[in-house]
């Protein structure tokens, strides 16, 4: 009798060996031929200390390589459109996918982007008013603010058989207000502050930044022939003064040349008000500031909606109050409407917004300027459009989720992650909080050190390896901060009186002065409303919050902290010559790059490349510049050196330079050893251009020092070295007050002021004022219970 046999199990199908994202030696930045493979459909967390290469090798190779091929799909024409992407530094890139980056940057700041906008909440809410409110206005775009109305008739030919002219008219229903054009806010320009009218344009009357008697700005009114620069701007006569403030563009010859005449307000709008403030130079951005007033719309009240749209609601709420609610009661007043003729759209609204309150940021309104959230708040509201994706086999990167979430939010965070990973998406996540590498499948660890130490693979396995490898991450992993035994006493109070800033009850708390003192609750419970709200930044204070360092290219910790004027001074002086020659960005410049290291060549129809300058090697500086040494160095090996190696530099020897020192001692004491003295700002992590303001802040002759969440950025390992900095700022006579939710910091802290119970609405009230042992030994408060299991309680 024959042997049964069992059938032999089918061969893997060829298209199910790709299971893994292979890297082969990537190079970029500080990256030293790394070698990783990354399962796919799993979680994998990069760590390893600031500045080891982990966003080098998740953004700028893994998603960066993605984005590029992706792009190239494309035709050459829409190509012409997009941002120009180099190929990464890297050998191999191989099993890649579509990949979407959720990062910390910024949402826009125009004011017409809000949080609505910014996901498809706004327009399903207008869809929804569009079918049920009533009066009926008009289509969605009745609602929409970004929407002006448009009413316009005349005359079309219609080319059939005979010629005819046929009248026509068009209108179109927008929802903008039409006084402040959807921003929710009017300028005015104080005029006072362009001008003194008492004086004629003779005599200097302008007072405006740039518009100095004799320069071409000043001689364009002074010599235009349509004002008399002899007569006090006061006596102008009507026609004058239209001429004077608000003479459309217009071409005319001016001290014999062709210049283009226009109304002073125009030409300050363009020139001054239209910029981006951050960017301006400080005297500029003085100015700007005091001429210019933003009060709320008298016309919308702020809601930035035309009357129409204000006036139709869907059972006593307009869209304007929609908005305006905090997002879970908006979520819970869709919940009660029921309508069968639009159950589908009611179920995919009540679907985000409920991913709002999921994510944490139930405490948002709709209407929020999106330029006004932190770089935490921006990545989730990033997150709530991909929660209810169809789509699969995607990569998901996210950069450091957990930054400015309380301990009890991150479990929330840990579980949208593993909710993408489990719809057969692969999941980097660049992370240094235990509680977020604890849930990965896979771990890749970076180091050993940072910046040219960094940039190795010191460890790839799972999280129980990880723990036992003893690299600075393992040894780490497990750290927990102990209660401080003995706490610092208050040299005084600052007391705070009726706080009602956002969601602030009506606060009275007096914050202790000469201590370390931590402010914490969960996200949206008005932590930074009573610091920023209460103790603005000004005389006798130093606050250093996140809003991000503005730079180009061209800037670099050197120039962005002051640095490199003691340096160029130092060399001027060593070699006889003008400090201008040492600066990349005037004299010394190299002639071909114009000192940007770099030639860019736009290649038209196809993607533009960067190619390292020839003449400078990349250097930055006219040959001749580099003749001129201190200490043996040039310039540009001086911008090379690493903040450690040039604090030894200036330290003593023949290139000592005191003022440099004291400089590049500050970034040391933040933590930025390692980073480069040139390293372009644009290369630098959230992490490191927060501590790069602190170093700057550092300087300033402040009593009380304000920190936004200090540890944002920073690894297990550093978070030791931070402690110490502010024990350091405390021991020398000053007052910290830190808003942080790492319980490390917590638990040093001389004193601890919780806000909550909840967040929004459900926030806004002190919870517990005392010291750390205090708060652990009540466990009242949510912050108290996870400090408690933090420190072994």
């Amino acid at each position: 009798m024959a042997k049964r046999t069992d059938p032999q199990a089918p061969a893997p199908h060829a298209a199910d060996r790709h299971d893994l994202i292979r890297v082969h030696g990537a190079r970029e930045n500080n990256l030293k031929d790394v070698n990783v493979e990354l399962p796919k459909r799993r979680l994998t967390v990069f760590t390893g200390v600031s500045g080891s290469g982990k966003s080098s090798l998740v953004f700028d190779t893994i998603a960066a390589e993605s984005q590029r091929l992706i792009n190239e799909t494309y035709s050459a024409f829409v190509q012409g459109f997009m941002p120009t992407l180099a190929r990464p530094e890297v050998d191999v890139l191989d099993g890649l996918t579509t990949v979407i980056t959720v990062d910390q940057q910024r949402m826009g700041a125009d004011p017409r982007s809000t949080v609505g906008t910014a996901t498809d909440a706004n327009a399903m809410l207008r869809i929804l008013f569009s079918r049920l409110g009533a009066p009926h206005i008009g289509p969605p775009s009745a609602y929409a603010f970004n929407v002006p109305s448009v009413r316009a008739s005349g005359a079309i030919t219609v080319e059939r058989g005979n010629k005819k002219a046929v009248k026509a008219t068009f209108n179109r229903t927008g929802g903008m207000c039409p006084r402040c054009e959807g921003r929710g806010a009017v300028s005015d320009i104080d005029l006072t502050q362009l001008y003194d009218d008492t004086a004629s344009l003779a005599e200097g009357a302008l007072t405006i930044p740039g518009y100095t008697a004799g320069g071409w700005n000043y001689r364009l009114y002074a010599e235009s022939g349509l004002v008399d620069p002899d007569k006090p701007i006061r006596k102008y006569t009507k026609k004058e003064l239209h001429a004077f403030l608000h003479h459309e563009p217009t071409r005319m010859k001016i001290a014999g040349i062709n210049m283009t005449y226009e109304g002073l307000l125009p030409r300050i709008q363009k020139s001054m008000l239209a910029k981006d403030k951050e960017a301006m130079q400080p005297h500029i951005r003085a100015f700007v500031e005091r001429a210019v007033t933003f009060t709320t719309c008298p016309d919308c009240d702020g809601t930035r909606l035309s009357e129409g749209a204000r006036a139709s609601k869907i059972k006593r709420i307009s869209i304007a109050d929609a908005c305006a609610m905090e997002i879970r009661d908006l979520a819970a007043w869709v919940r009660a409407l029921k309508e069968p003729t639009v159950a589908p759209l009611l179920a995919k609204l009540q679907h985000t917004l409920e991913s709002f309150v999921e994510i944490g940021l139930g405490y948002l309104s709709l209407d929020r300027s999106a330029g006004t959230l932190s770089g935490g708040e921006a990545q989730r509201v990033k997150m709530v459009r991909h929660l209810g994706s169809p789509l699969t086999d995607t990569t998901y990167v996210f950069d450091e989720p957990t930054t400015g979430l309380h301990p009890h939010d991150i479990q929330r965070m840990n579980d949208l992650l593993l909710r993408l990973r489990d719809k057969g998406n692969t999941v980097l996540v660049v992370e240094h909080k235990p509680e977020t590498i604890a849930i990965a499948d896979h771990v890749v660890d970076l180091g050993p050190g940072a910046g040219s130490d960094g940039g190795s693979l010191c460890f790839e396995g799972t999280v129980e390896e990880l723990r036992a490898s003893g690299t600075v991450t393992g040894r780490h992993f497990d750290d927990r901060a102990a209660l401080k035994e003995t706490v610092r006493e208050p040299t005084g109070v600052l007391e705070v009186r009726g706080a009602t800033a956002h969601n602030l009850k009506d606060v009275d708390v007096d914050i202790p002065l000469g201590v370390l003192t931590v402010v914490t609750g969960v996200a949206g419970s008005g932590k930074s409303s009573l610091v920023h709200g209460s103790i603005p930044a000004g005389e006798g204070v130093v606050s250093v919050d996140q809003s991000p360092i503005r730079g180009s290219r061209r800037s670099n910790p050197a120039t962005y902290t002051g640095l490199l004027d003691p340096i160029r001074k130092a060399f001027a002086k060593a070699n006889g010559v003008k400090p201008a020659l040492f600066s990349a960005n005037s004299e010394g410049a190299c002639p071909t790059c114009n000192g940007a290291g770099v030639i860019y060549t736009d290649l038209a129809m196809m993607a533009g490349v960067a190619t390292t300058c020839e003449d400078c090697d990349g250097k930055r500086f006219d040959a001749s510049v580099l003749e001129y040494h201190l200490g043996g160095q040039d310039i540009s090996e001086v911008l090379a050196m690493s903040v450690a190696e040039a604090e030894g530099f200036f330290g003593d020897g023949a290139a000592r330079t005191p003022g440099a020192h004291r400089i590049l001692g500050r970034l040391a004491d933040v933590g930025l050893g390692y980073l480069k003295l040139g390293q372009p700002l644009t290369t630098l992590s959230g992490g490191e251009r927060q501590r790069l303001k602190l170093a700057v802040h550092m300087a300033e002759k402040g009593g009380v020092y304000v920190l936004d969440e200090p540890t944002a950025g920073l690894h297990l390992a550093d978070v030791e070295q931070l402690l110490g900095l502010l024990d350091r700022l405390v021991d020398s006579g000053k007052s910290v007050i830190v808003v942080e939710h790492h319980q490390a910091v917590m638990a040093h802290a001389d004193w601890i002021i919780d806000l909550g119970p909840g967040a929004g609405h459900d926030g806004g009230t002190i919870v517990f004022e005392g010291t750390p042992e205090e708060l652990v030994a009540a466990r009242a408060t949510l912050t108290g219970e996870h400090l408690a299991a933090y420190v072994g309680d």
